[in-house]
């Protein structure tokens, strides 16, 4: 496997959570359980993503802005939780704010899938594609 596909895999996991999310109600048990499991799938992700795909790429030239821009748009991304936390998970703010925070995290992927991932493709080699893959899987499971 290399890194592409195992980013892909938890952007993956990452869509269906905050699907899930913008279709509950209220402060319900579900949208508690789901909101913690985005929190924490979007956390160790961002973490082991700059860790084991944006340093590396910090480290050419040609992606650097890239990588400043995704890491940039990590921090907005955890600006959107810290609101989520602080607001009523029963109030209407905390489902617009949901839904600002899914429309920012697909955005992301999609930039990431579309454009990042191809940049990146031509500087990293397949060696280092698989052992940033190995490093990234290893920490998400931590």
């Amino acid at each position: 496997m290399d890194i592409f596909t195992a980013l892909r895999s938890d952007h993956e996991k990452q869509r269906l959570l905050m699907q899930a999310l913008v279709e509950t109600t209220g402060e319900s048990a579900s949208r508690k359980d789901f909101f913690n499991d985005l929190k924490t799938q979007l956390s160790q992700h961002s973490t082991a993503e700059e860790r084991y795909f944006y340093a590396p790429l910090m480290e050419v030239d040609d992606t650097v802005q890239v990588a400043r821009h995704a890491i940039a748009e990590h921090h907005e991304i955890d600006e959107l939780i810290e609101q989520l936390e602080q607001t009523e998970m029963s109030s209407p703010t905390w489902l617009k704010t949901m839904k600002d925070l899914k429309h920012k995290v697909l955005h992301h992927l999609a930039e990431e899938e579309k454009t990042f991932f191809q940049q990146a493709g031509k500087h990293l080699s397949s060696t280092q594609k698989t052992e940033l893959a190995n490093q990234y899987q290893a920490e998400m499971s931590n």
